[in-house]
């Protein structure tokens, strides 16, 4: 099992020891990404991805590293501290930059069977919104399966919270490791992101963006193919 984690700060606090609590549980290959650190760019809003191509973002050459750990990945787990109930703007910009990745423009096909994680802590409130954030976007690329896991620690620092908070997050960490497992290699999108996937579908065969109609006909996703589904060949392997 692969596991990629993409950290939205870059010290060492109590959402970056729970996300690699909860990664090290997955007894896989782990990849990490500590943001701003390994990617500091704003999105310029030229929307060259979503009218055009991926490949012409000003950035692309420096977000593929990311880009392959996502893909790759088997989990994927967004983890992000609450900064003024939302998460923080490092993962805010990362997650601009795959705007293109949304159903309504060109997801990745290997997106649709891969389980992910948001992880989000607080000294008190904004868990939800914080996940939420990053789960939007996971439900958007078409990420089949996700998990929210949140908690107040009520400190700052992880070394100052309680044995107590610490206990009950790695009962928590290992039910969710428990979960992902019984999971790998059978998760489904569900029927909301099924549904959706088919109203955006309706969009594509209406033709309002070249480059999006073009990538779903490749796919043969305008016609009887979808991206959770095994194609004849693998089928056959």
């Amino acid at each position: 099992m692969k596991i990629t984690i993409i950290h939205g700060q870059s010290h060492k606090g109590s959402t970056y020891h729970i996300a690699r609590m909860s990664a090290e549980k997955l007894n896989g290959e782990i990849t990490e990404f500590f943001l701003p650190r390994d990617f500091d760019s704003f999105c310029v809003g030229c929307t060259s991805c979503f009218a055009k191509s991926e490949t012409l973002c000003p950035h692309y050459e420096t977000l593929k590293p990311i880009t392959k750990a996502l893909d790759d990945a088997d989990v994927i787990i967004l983890a992000s501290p609450v900064y003024v109930y939302h998460a923080t703007g490092s993962m805010k910009a990362l997650l601009d930059h795959y705007g293109y990745r949304w159903m309504v423009h060109r997801p990745e096909a290997k997106m649709f069977s891969k389980q992910a994680v948001c992880v989000s802590t607080a000294a008190g409130a904004g868990i939800k919104s914080t996940n939420k954030d990053m789960a939007d976007s996971m439900f958007f690329w078409g990420v089949a399966k996700i998990y929210k896991y949140g908690i107040a620690v009520m400190q700052t620092s992880w070394n100052k919270v309680s044995d107590k908070k610490k206990k009950r997050i790695d009962k928590d960490t290992s039910s969710l490791a428990r979960k992902i497992k019984k999971n790998y290699g059978k998760v489904r999108p569900s029927i909301k992101s099924r549904a959706f996937f088919n109203i955006m579908l309706l969009l594509q065969k209406s033709g309002w963006n070249e480059a999006d109609v073009e990538y779903w006909k490749a796919k043969g996703w305008t016609k009887n193919g979808r991206p959770w589904k095994k194609s004849r060949t693998n089928i056959s392997k």
